[in-house]
């Protein structure tokens, strides 16, 4: 029996907004381009700060932050091609936000992952 869905979890703007930068990876990518000195970073930047992430999770997450319009990046017509990724305007709105998380978990770490 197939399960129905509230159409209020539909227009939720924590279950639709988050669900596009929630994850790890997501926020790390964000946080790794806030942090970066020109704002702007190759793939292979953004993997080396991020080495426990595969180049396919990688890739994948790349594109679905550019497809929720927080990263853009550009193709350079080379051999081998360039590819250069940085923050859009919203997602740099949402830098602020990330560090307040950050300084949270900071804060709490030993209460929230003792076993």
């Amino acid at each position: 029996m197939k399960k129905e869905i509230n159409p209020e979890y539909l227009t939720c703007p924590i279950r639709q907004v988050i669900s596009h930068f929630g994850d790890k990876w997501s926020m790390l990518v964000l946080y790794s381009l806030a942090q970066s000195e020109t704002g702007v970073m190759r793939f292979n930047e953004l993997h080396a700060h991020m080495s426990d992430c595969s180049q396919k999770m990688l890739s994948k997450t790349l594109k679905q932050l550019q497809e929720s319009h927080l990263i853009d990046r550009k193709v350079y017509p080379e051999v081998p091609p360039r590819v250069e990724y940085w923050l859009t305007d919203t997602g740099k709105s949402l830098i602020p936000a990330i560090d307040q998380l950050i300084g949270w978990a900071k804060t709490h770490f030993d209460e929230v992952v003792r076993p």
